[in-house]
């Protein structure tokens, strides 16, 4: 049984390099965004002296995570560059993905900045900015004999996934021949997914493209590329499904078309190595997701 050894692996990892439901600082500026006055006058009147909260699941490199005690990442100088760019005050909280929806829904967050795919079904729960667009991407440990040529790959095969993704519920949904049933195994953090890949308890890693080719170009050669691509889809910042939350999406939504106007969204991405998943100001939308 290797079930003891494992489990002592996550949580000495989990002790190095996890922080739960805690606020800590957000990280080095992002390039220079200015207040506008004419997008600032969108936020609610109700946001706009206090000090908003928003969620990440910083284990999700490049676009979020933690290096010593702060949060860095794509996602959160956009942030910074929204937070700027409208006048707004806020903090950040790291936790776990699969509790930042319901933490918005019970007024905890107003604000979820996480590498959110927009789903119709996540719709139901919260309002999504579209402003990045990104498809989801397989790995694999290095000597592995895995090729990935679609979502039929997976059948009769162990898949590792961060709980609470879509590819947790893509994975899950692949139609298998009988007895040839995926195997889906969910863990808290993207980080405790890629322990799991490692130690051979998965056949396969299955995530957000971008994230998948900063694991494999920062893990030391544990892990590569398999395949191509599948399923390219928005990403959303989320707010709150209700009249405040609507009137500061549309706060947001003019803020970025404003950052990508300046040149200042075109900059964050580029810092971040991410250019490719770039979105035109036409594609800056609310609620945008067709499935």
């Amino acid at each position: 049984m290797k079930v003891t050894r494992f489990r002592s692996a996550i949580v000495a990892l989990g002790a190095l390099s996890l922080v739960a439901s805690t606020s800590i600082s957000a990280g080095a500026s992002a390039p220079s965004a200015k207040y506008n006055a004419k997008d600032a006058a969108l936020v609610p009147a109700a946001f706009k002296h206090i000090t908003l909260q928003v969620a990440s699941d910083a284990t999700y490199a490049p676009d979020e995570y933690v290096k010593g005690t702060t949060i860095v990442g794509f996602d959160l100088d956009l942030m910074k560059a929204i937070g700027a760019t409208l006048g707004l005050k806020y903090a950040e909280n790291n936790v776990t993905f699969d509790t930042i929806i319901t933490g918005m829904v019970g007024n905890r967050y107003q604000i979820g900045n996480s590498s959110f795919t927009d789903t119709k079904a996540r719709q139901k729960q919260v309002n999504f900015v579209d402003y990045f667009k990104a498809g989801e991407g397989v790995y694999v440990t290095k000597n592995s004999k895995m090729v990935f040529k679609g979502l039929t790959s997976f059948c009769g095969h162990n898949v590792a996934v961060e709980t609470g993704t879509v590819e947790q519920t893509d994975a899950a949904a692949v139609k298998c021949p009988a007895g040839k049933k995926v195997a889906v195994s969910s863990y808290a953090t993207q980080t405790l997914a890629n322990l799991a890949l490692s130690a051979g308890h998965a056949d396969f890693g299955f995530v957000d493209s971008q994230i998948a080719g900063y694991i494999v170009a920062t893990t030391g050669g544990r892990f590569k590329l398999s395949g191509s691509a599948v399923n390219v889809a928005p990403y959303g910042i989320a707010t709150q499904k209700n009249a405040n939350g609507l009137a500061l999406a549309k706060a947001i939504q003019a803020a970025l078309k404003t950052l990508e106007a300046n040149g200042v969204y075109k900059s964050i991405l580029t810092k971040w190595g991410v250019q490719a998943g770039a979105v035109p100001t036409s594609q800056v939308v609310l609620n945008g997701a067709t499935s």
